[in-house]
């Protein structure tokens, strides 16, 4: 599951360090002012950075956020960091790129933690990106629904696992994940429902983010785990 997250509308979305203070600080007013609910949730986080988490994540490109994302499918954010470094151990330090997982015996794959399923699914990847059916540069330059088609034509890749990458490595800031069961249970505790939002639901309450959804969620996710002493597991592909 990601947490602590920060497109516009697809591809340049993205905020460089240097004017990082400047965004977050318009990006907080427009939510508060968007928003009554987050509001609060702001305001009693006046250090919130939420890309703090990702300095306890390896580098990733964006087979490398796919690959975590992946692995943390159906899994809490400390069991998927446990799978990581032993693929990390695998290769030598570092998480593979496509060539060298395709080069591993998957059976190695498969003792550091992966499912079968898993297995494929990266392989699958792997394979796409080594023989040029995918390109990581065209990839990262979509637009986020192009790139969300393009992925999630591979079996094992849902909208959720893209939508985790967009994030990580992209660094796209509109960027919302309906169906991470996490973000669900944290939109009924801070919106006070009477059940569990489906993933329609969350979309339209998050419409009202809009262009700033994955900080939203950030702080959403944010104010959840600060009520848990684990991560929950994530609910989709």
């Amino acid at each position: 599951m990601v947490m602590g997250l920060p497109p516009g509308k697809g591809a340049g979305q993205v905020t460089e360090d240097p004017s990082r203070a400047t965004w977050l600080q318009q990006a907080r007013s427009y939510l508060r002012q968007a928003d009554p609910v987050l509001a609060p949730l702001i305001d009693d986080r006046p250090d919130f950075d939420p890309r703090a988490w990702m300095a306890q994540l390896p580098p990733m490109d964006l087979y490398g956020a796919l690959l975590f994302q992946v692995a943390g499918q159906q899994l809490s954010v400390a069991a998927t960091r446990r799978t990581l470094a032993r693929i990390e151990a695998l290769f030598g330090g570092h998480l593979p790129s496509p060539a060298e997982l395709l080069a591993v015996d998957p059976g190695l794959l498969r003792e550091a933690g992966l499912s079968w399923r898993k297995i494929g699914t990266l392989r699958d990847l792997a394979g796409r990106l080594s023989d040029g059916r995918l390109d990581p540069d065209v990839l990262s330059s979509l637009p986020d629904d192009e790139l969300m088609a393009e992925l999630t034509a591979i079996p094992g890749i849902g909208p959720w696992t893209v939508q985790g990458a967009l994030i990580i490595a992209l660094g796209r800031e509109d960027v919302v994940l309906p169906g991470d069961l996490a973000l669900r249970k944290a939109v009924r505790a801070a919106y006070q429902l009477d059940h569990l939002p489906a993933e329609q639901e969350v979309l339209a309450i998050a419409e009202k983010w809009r262009p700033y959804r994955s900080l939203a969620t950030s702080y959403l996710f944010s104010a959840a785990f600060e009520r848990t002493a684990d991560v929950p597991p994530s609910a989709r592909p």
